[in-house]
């Protein structure tokens, strides 16, 4: 619904069908349909390749260029590019997400927390998993640096260790909190605009300046669904780099 009684209730889980064990919601559909859209462009840009680039080529090049030198290879460094696949798969998903919750009548999956903590927490696993096969146990030497005296030793592992696992919630709660304040202002000035307009008279034209509002803020939420698709990348990147080079 475009005017909902809260602004929170866009955010509302709604159950199409499923039992007990299994659910499938408006946030199953809106995930999977970013997820259908990653591989839409994916396929259209490979069936349809040609010498002079076709609109999707053109799209898909771009996402393949910007990813891979701005994110890759200045961030994470040449030894991350093998990864280069799972870097473009994560910006397109996040940046897709963010972007069809800003069609009417859609739903946003990454205003939840529990997708995008679980989404960080597999991104996480899979980071550590990468460290591992490439350091072995030599990968535990991040948590302490070289030349750091004995006795600190255990007091500042245990914070490299606190500040280690909170790297899943940075990367979840900040693209969960934008997206999610984001909708409420815009849901919170359309209510009060179309309040104005049904009150009639003078509101119904006061009621111009809201709207012109709304459309700078959507415009405004656009680049922040496409700044939070690059912050959350980026940072998955750093990560990357960390495991691969430990610094």
């Amino acid at each position: 619904m475009i005017f909902a009684s809260s602004p929170l209730e866009q955010f509302a889980i709604q159950p199409f069908f499923g039992g007990s064990l299994f659910t499938f919601t408006n946030s199953s559909l809106f995930t999977l349909t970013a997820l259908g859209f990653v591989y839409f462009l994916g396929t259209m840009s490979v069936s349809q390749s040609t010498l002079i680039p076709s609109r999707w080529q053109s799209l898909a090049e771009m996402a393949f260029t910007f990813i891979q030198n701005m994110l890759v290879v200045e961030t994470a460094g040449a030894k991350a590019a093998k990864y280069f696949p799972l870097i473009l798969a994560t910006f397109l998903f996040v940046l897709s997400c963010n972007v069809l919750g800003m069609t009417p009548y859609t739903f946003t999956a990454t205003s939840h927390i529990a997708v995008t903590f679980f989404f960080a927490l597999g991104l996480f696993i899979g980071i550590n998993i990468i460290g591992f096969s490439e350091h072995g146990v030599h990968f535990f030497s991040f948590f302490l640096p070289a030349g750091v005296p004995l006795g600190l030793a255990p007091l500042l592992v245990m914070i490299e260790l606190i500040s280690y696992g909170f790297r899943v919630i940075s990367l979840s709660v900040r693209l969960f909190a934008n997206m999610m304040a984001g909708h409420t202002l815009l849901k919170i000035l359309a209510n009060f605009a179309w309040t104005m307009m049904q009150a009639g008279g003078g509101l119904a034209l006061a009621s111009v300046g809201p709207l012109l509002v709304v459309w700078a803020l959507t415009g405004l939420e656009l680049a922040i669904a496409f700044l939070q698709a690059y912050v959350f990348t980026i940072l998955t990147c750093i990560y990357l780099s960390d495991a691969l080079h430990l610094h």
